[in-house]
């Protein structure tokens, strides 16, 4: 979805367990750079360069990614853009997450628990699905990150893109704001649901109070539209919202 000059919203989706999961990377261009704001689950690679066609993008000049936080569903193809490009592609990152995407620590959420539970998964779940993610789970995608991005850092491409330290759904998250769109892009700071809306998901936020404190961050920028990772665009009266929000607990 295009949400303004140099800007489009992609929606790629997989089945995870019988449910379809959606999300939502964005892609910022200009006659000089096309930048990537995260890059789906493992195995969405096809589906990203056909969205990114379909808005009129060509996805083999790819020259940036950005890297909101560490979790799989955002660094899921990374390794196979960066390594299968012609060219390079340089990398950005908040200096926490940046061992967790270089592989030089286990991702978070991939605690020996959770791998251990994937064994326990109801007899339905096809062994080719456990292989495939434990696999996942003890070998994850990961990239040299190039460029350390930090709170406050205006990056001249695109129009420019405000980096925003946004804490709190993991200790590095970042959000973006795209300047000329007046665009937030909220990684998992924020998500859209029932057409509304909200804070993180608070079951897979490691800091509530730190992810509120990143929300009423958020509402002191003049923000027009809202690209959420889960639940994707939301621009009804966004800042009165941001208000809302800003006031209640995550």
């Amino acid at each position: 979805m295009r949400i303004d000059q140099g800007i489009v919203m992609l929606s790629i989706s997989t089945q995870i367990l019988g449910r379809t999961d959606t999300v939502h990377p964005v892609l910022l261009w200009d006659n000089h750079d096309i930048v990537l704001a995260d890059t789906g689950f493992p195995g969405q690679t096809k589906q990203l360069y056909s969205a990114a066609d379909s808005n009129g993008v060509d996805l083999d000049r790819l020259n940036r990614i950005i890297i909101t936080h560490q979790d799989i569903d955002h660094i899921g193809n990374l390794q196979v853009l960066v390594e299968g490009s012609s060219s390079r592609i340089e990398v950005s990152a908040h200096v926490i997450e940046k061992p967790y995407v270089q592989g030089d620590r286990r991702l978070l959420r991939f605690t020996d628990d959770a791998i251990a539970r994937i064994d326990m998964l109801p007899d339905h779940v096809p062994e080719s699905f456990r292989k495939g993610l434990k696999a996942i789970m003890l070998h994850p995608p990961r990239a040299a990150v190039d460029l350390v991005i930090a709170d406050g850092e205006r990056l001249p491409w695109c129009g420019g893109i405000i980096v925003i330290d946004t804490p709190g759904h993991t200790s590095g998250h970042i959000s973006l704001f795209h300047e000329p769109s007046r665009t937030l892009i909220a990684g998992d700071a924020l998500m859209v649901r029932d057409n509304q809306l909200w804070g993180p998901d608070p079951e897979t936020t490691l800091d509530r109070q730190a992810a509120q404190a990143s929300i009423v961050k958020l509402s002191s920028f003049d923000i027009e539209s809202v690209i959420c990772y889960h639940g994707g665009l939301f621009r009804d009266n966004v800042m009165e919202r941001l208000a809302e929000l800003a006031t209640e607990g995550v």
